[in-house]
């Protein structure tokens, strides 16, 4: 496939969550974890160091569960493709508040940079609307990261966008590793101090 007008991940990730407010993020396994951490280590942001291919569902159950906040699932096209099943599920319930953008590489990054089947021609675009997401598309220009903020927070979805990016490894900025304290503080500043406790 053509790598030609790929976007840098950092400014697509820093760009999305641009005044983010209380957006409620699920950042993905790997380096959309990274990503999102370089833009800000925010207790709002729930990062996956592991279950790979469930940050979509994560991202549904946040959505159905807090109808009133808008949330943001940014993932790899590697991680969604071990969880595809979770875009129909997504496309069922159809929560207006939820938005997936597929950071996609066309490589695992986390093991070698092996492609993945997007480098092939599989269209995760093409699948979320085949499962009945209210807008999916494939971004290649930034104008159209910027759009998508801004749906998210008309309240337009679901809403899917496969992303493409370049295939670079940028330095790693690590959010915290300890599940615990990321379980906590993330339900303490959802639900309020009390909830960590619970």
């Amino acid at each position: 496939m053509s790598r030609a007008n790929t976007l840098d991940r950092r400014a697509v990730v820093a760009a999305l969550l641009a005044e983010r407010g209380d957006l409620l993020v699920v950042a993905g396994l790997g380096a959309p974890n990274w990503d999102v951490a370089a833009a800000g280590d925010n207790p709002l942001t729930f990062p996956l160091w592991g279950a790979m291919g469930s940050a979509a569902m994560v991202g549904l159950g946040l959505a159905l569960a807090q109808p009133r906040r808008d949330v943001l699932v940014l993932t790899g096209d590697g991680e969604l493709l071990m969880g595809l099943g979770s875009l129909a599920s997504i496309g069922v319930q159809r929560p207006a508040n939820l938005a997936v953008a597929a950071l996609d590489n066309e490589a695992y990054g986390e093991t070698g940079m092996q492609a993945t089947h997007t480098a092939h021609g599989v269209d995760l675009a093409a699948i979320a609307a085949g499962c009945g997401f209210a807008r999916s598309e494939t971004v290649r220009e930034m104008a159209a990261v910027e759009a998508l903020r801004a749906r998210l927070k008309a309240r337009q979805g679901p809403l899917f966008a496969q992303i493409k990016i370049a295939a670079d490894t940028p330095p790693l900025v690590m959010p915290p590793r300890d599940g615990t304290l990321l379980k906590n503080r993330f339900r303490a500043a959802l639900l309020g101090p009390d909830a960590a406790l619970a």
